[in-house]
């Protein structure tokens, strides 16, 4: 085995393990977190799962997409749908199918998939800005429907989500009692646990979905729609299933946040949150899943913990005193931090993030490409020719 794919196999072997070590601590920090960092915690994961299903669309597809808000939104109000008991009273104007939870979220993600797959004729056949806008316009209908369809959405008020169970076990509530290590585990620790199931289900999934065919393909398709047609690529289902993909990890990530506020609001899916997922891809690295990851908890963490600790911040402090809120800080900062990153960091987080890591492993004794301390370890790059205008390094991959 050549010494470069010695040096891969081991940097994928290393980089297992810290993922493996990070889920470790996020598993036990419900035992040290209160409920309002946990709270945040549960947003924050909800974030990752549909910003891994819109770096999948716009970073490696190359389809830009305003309407993730709208997807949640049918993600968020299915759920409540499907699992909502109906009310024997008819006081209420929302109702319900009363299914089991489990299966009131898998068809939630199936409905938010159909509703993306039958939006895909349009994406198919527009790119760029303009799909952009053409993607704008389902937030608007859904801002409409929301507030008329009330027999599903319960209307300007919402309606409440049914507290998820499985097996008999409840999320939401202390049925059966729960604790350890003598802290008990309420609703926010429960939930803390299926959330973390499904972000880092989601993770692996994005992950292997880039790294295979379908992953090739669309950013192939991204760099060049003709090109990727000549090498046999359908670009019009190639687009149907990315954009489908995509509207399933925003309705995953919708019935989530449902289940965090256990109601559903039609004030919280609008275009506000769009604009924050593209925040949180940019941020991260547009086509990078880990990028996402980090951008989401950076965007939905950082309000909260500027808010929680503004009493030993600089400029951060209630109006009425001479500071500025948290909320408009942050918003700044998410405004300064995207146009740093495209002009000095195009990768975002991702990109920095391993070029620090590449910086370490320079200074590691033994080389940063798994070779032996022997002379070869500090032997000069050599250019050596290629056919065509372009060259390689010895160092490059055969």
């Amino acid at each position: 085995m050549s010494d470069g794919r010695t040096a891969l196999l081991r940097r994928l072997r290393i980089g297992t393990l810290v993922r493996i070590l990070l889920v470790v601590v996020l598993a036990a920090l419900p035992l040290y977190l209160d409920n309002s960092l946990l709270q945040t915690g549960l947003f924050s994961m909800a974030a990752v799962v549909g910003a891994i299903g819109l770096t999948i669309l716009t970073g490696a597809a190359g389809q830009l997409s305003l309407a993730h808000a709208f997807f949640l939104a049918v993600g968020a109000y299915s759920y409540s749908y499907f699992a909502g008991l109906p009310d024997p009273s008819k006081a209420s104007k929302a109702h319900g199918l009363g299914l089991p939870p489990v299966l009131a979220m898998v068809l939630a993600v199936a409905m938010a998939g159909v509703v993306g797959l039958l939006f895909s004729p349009i994406a198919g056949r527009l790119r760029g800005i303009y799909l952009g806008v053409a993607s704008l316009s389902l937030v608007f209908i859904g801002s409409f429907v929301y507030e008329n369809a009330r027999g599903l959405t319960g209307g300007f008020n919402g309606r409440a989500a049914t507290d998820f169970s499985l097996f008999g076990f409840q999320f939401a509530a202390d049925h059966p009692p729960l604790s350890i290590l003598n802290v008990p585990y309420g609703r926010f620790e429960r939930l803390w646990y299926l959330f973390l199931f499904l972000a880092v289900l989601a993770y692996v999934f994005g992950t292997n979905v880039l790294r295979g065919r379908m992953g090739r393909a669309m950013q192939t398709m991204r760099d060049s729609e003709v090109a990727a047609a000549t090498m046999g690529v359908d670009i019009r289902r190639t687009k149907a299933g990315v954009f489908a993909l995509s509207s399933m990890y925003a309705g995953l990530a919708g019935v989530m946040v449902a289940l965090a506020f256990t109601r559903v609001t039609p004030d919280y899916f609008i275009l506000p949150l769009s604009i924050s997922y593209l925040a949180m891809v940019v941020i991260g690295g547009l086509g990078s899943v880990g990028g996402a990851t980090l951008g989401a908890v950076f965007v939905t963490a950082l309000p909260t913990l500027l808010s929680r600790y503004s009493d030993s911040l600089p400029f951060v402090a209630a109006p009425a005193s001479g500071g500025y809120d948290a909320g408009k800080i942050s918003a700044a900062l998410f405004g300064l931090a995207i146009v740093l990153f495209v002009l000095f960091e195009p990768g975002g987080l991702s990109a920095l993030g391993k070029r620090l890591t590449g910086r370490v492993r320079r200074h590691t004794p033994g080389g940063v490409r798994g070779h032996k301390p022997d002379d070869r370890a500090v032997e000069p790059q050599r250019t050596l020719p290629r056919s065509g205008n372009t060259t390689r390094t010895q160092e490059d991959p055969v």
